[in-house]
């Protein structure tokens, strides 16, 4: 078992860390063209979030395929995901496409779960992610394109499309935060 261990090569092992540091990098670069838009730069960014959205998923798939899964990991990919989704819509509410009381229930969470994240850290509880919580993630994974290209498409209302599904992931996001909670507080270590 050792040796199949050491036989993945470096690089591949790297690969998870690789998709999660891209994932912050690609928002970077959406926020800067949302800030300076260019004839279809919608759907550029549609384009670029979609990309940064699959490298979500595989740098866990990279971890448990190169079995490099690490702590640094594990800390960084929640971050990465919020450094992507919280820019975008702020961007997003500058340009009036979103609610205000979406954003501020979505970053509210986030900073609430980063909290109870920390402690349980710190008390060495372990909280699963929750079934609310990737719904939430793949609900906006889905519905922030929309809002980017924001036009109607073959009869489709895509930014109507987009508010609505976004609105379904805060409702996930507020339970998903109470499955959190309790989850911690189930778990947490009595001294």
């Amino acid at each position: 078992m050792e040796a199949s261990q050491n036989a993945i090569p470096k690089w591949k092992k790297e690969l998870p860390m690789v998709a999660t540091y891209s994932r912050i990098i690609l928002s970077l670069l959406i926020v800067l063209i949302m800030a300076f838009p260019f004839a279809y730069s919608g759907w550029v960014n549609a384009f670029f979030f979609m990309l940064a959205s699959v490298t979500d998923w595989l740098d866990g798939y990279w971890a448990r395929k190169f079995k490099s899964e690490s702590v640094m990991g594990q800390f960084m990919d929640p971050i990465a995901d919020k450094l992507l989704v919280l820019p975008v819509l702020i961007m997003l509410l500058h340009l009036g496409r979103v609610d205000p009381f979406m954003v501020i229930l979505l970053s509210g969470r986030d900073i609430f779960i980063g909290g109870i994240r920390s402690v349980a850290a710190a008390n060495q509880t372990i909280i699963a992610a929750k079934p609310f919580g990737k719904w939430k993630t793949a609900l906006q994974m889905v519905s922030i394109p929309m809002l980017l290209i924001n036009i109607e498409l073959f009869s489709l209302p895509l930014p109507d499309i987009g508010r609505w599904g976004l609105w379904a992931s805060v409702v996930l996001s507020v339970l998903s935060g109470a499955q959190y909670t309790f989850g911690y507080w189930k778990g947490r270590k009595i001294n």
